[in-house]
């Protein structure tokens, strides 16, 4: 399958390359960024004769030459955004626009260029967010409920277009091995907000899964998101 990963020099987005180099089911990725892709991050043992990377200046502009490298891809997992803390220096109009403006105009681009069906796209947000604007969450409740009404509006998308197939992902903290004092955060939130952290390879390793096989279900919540990466190890 060919494979689209937005945000592909960010945090989720490099580790969701990584992986994929080394996952035989994806014979094509495409690496969407603000700036090329450098090969010597990853594996030894990568294929990188699967990697594509694609530029942009802007992710709600999407000129000819981009969109042919969109064509015929079977999947999405789009993970461009503000995150919550780097959200609280960006005026709020430019964190919409990256977080929902920009993910719109993205996924009926994709899906404009001709892409293989059904198409399943996998939006990664955030266990905090929420889509009912009457219960605002007590963390960043404008930044939340954005990311809530963003995650309508991917869903209702998916409705309109001919066979898409749209979830959302929504991680807890995302910890990457190594990071003492983020994966102490982690544990804390769990006790505290009952919302489990998740290892970065863990997360990615589970998007890969149910864009390969199929969403289990709409939303993967954080409880779900770690018990299809267990699961996805064990068959390894």
């Amino acid at each position: 399958m060919k494979l689209i990963i937005s945000g592909a020099t960010g945090f989720v987005g490099r580790e969701l390359i990584r992986q994929s180099l080394s996952r035989p089911e994806i014979t094509s990725v495409v690496a969407l960024a603000r700036k090329p892709i450098t090969p010597d991050r990853f594996d030894d043992g990568a294929d990188l004769s699967k990697l594509k990377s694609v530029v942009v200046e802007d992710y709600n502009r999407y000129p000819e030459d981009v969109l042919k490298e969109f064509a015929g891809a079977a999947a999405c997992i789009w993970t461009v955004a503000i995150t919550p803390t780097k959200s609280r220096t960006y005026d709020f109009e430019e964190v919409k626009r990256i977080c929902q403006t920009c993910t719109l105009v993205g996924m009926k681009a994709i899906y404009g260029s001709g892409v293989s069906k059904p198409f399943r796209f996998l939006y990664m947000s955030g266990a905090a967010a929420g889509r009912d604007p009457t219960k605002p969450p007590r963390f960043q409740p404008q930044y939340s409920l954005m990311r809530g009404e963003t995650e309508n509006q991917v869903l209702a998308l998916a409705k309109e277009l001919d066979e898409v197939e749209a979830c959302v992902a929504k991680p807890g903290l995302i910890v990457a091995q190594g990071e003492i004092l983020k994966s102490i955060a982690a544990t804390m939130m769990g006790w505290v907000a009952d919302i489990p952290g998740i290892n970065l390879v863990d997360l990615s390793t589970a998007m890969l899964d149910q864009v390969i096989n199929g969403f289990d279900k709409e939303p993967l919540m954080p409880e779900d998101l770690i018990r299809i990466a267990k699961t996805a190890h064990k068959s390894t």
